[in-house]
């Protein structure tokens, strides 16, 4: 489930009985790391990330908007503990969706089964840049892509949660836009 992905909406309108509806407070942890998943989150108003513990330091690995879906698809599918917890960074509305409900709209509905399809193969291409992009370019590239790619992030994500999706500290953060703003 992720923005534009999450079939039309005539085929989830059928299905639409399922979801739980919940408001929920920033930094609400909605699963633990090691936890097994048993629910997915369609983000109607807010942000999410997702992050793991790395000897003390929360490092995030992604964000999520408006219209994204959002699970630890690897614990969801398999019933094994999640590499991640998912955590709201402002105050959310999102809808809930059990894995039995889940798997019960994709036995019975192929559309909705073939996006879901398309979504897991995107995610897959999507992580794959990631993990490359923290092999091969600089903290400073990195924070640029986001300029670019997804100023959203830059806009409503607080400074601490990007350095730390980054791989750097909020004062090597500091010091790249300081340099990029000199450049301007």
């Amino acid at each position: 489930m992720a923005k534009g992905t999450i079939g039309a909406a005539s085929d989830w309108d059928k299905y639409n009985h399922l979801f739980k509806r919940q408001e929920v407070p920033a930094k609400t942890i909605l699963l633990r790391e090691g936890e097994i998943s048993k629910n997915a989150y369609l983000i109607e108003k807010g942000c999410l990330r997702t992050w793991f513990n790395n000897d003390g330091s929360d490092i995030t690995t992604q964000f999520f908007f408006e219209g994204d879906g959002v699970s630890s698809v690897e614990s969801f599918r398999t019933n094994e503990p999640s590499l991640y917890s998912i955590e709201s960074i402002e105050p959310c509305i999102i809808k809930i969706l059990s894995k039995k409900d889940f798997e019960f709209v994709l036995d019975n509905s192929p559309g909705i089964k073939m996006e879901m399809e398309r979504h897991l193969f995107r995610r897959f291409i999507d992580c794959q840049k990631l993990l490359l992009s923290h092999i091969k370019d600089s903290p400073q590239q990195r924070y640029e892509q986001i300029l670019q790619q997804r100023p959203d992030i830059i806009m409503r994500v607080p400074q601490h949660y990007i350095a730390s999706y980054l791989g750097i500290t909020k004062v090597h953060l500091s010091r790249i836009k300081s340099k990029l703003a000199g450049k301007r």
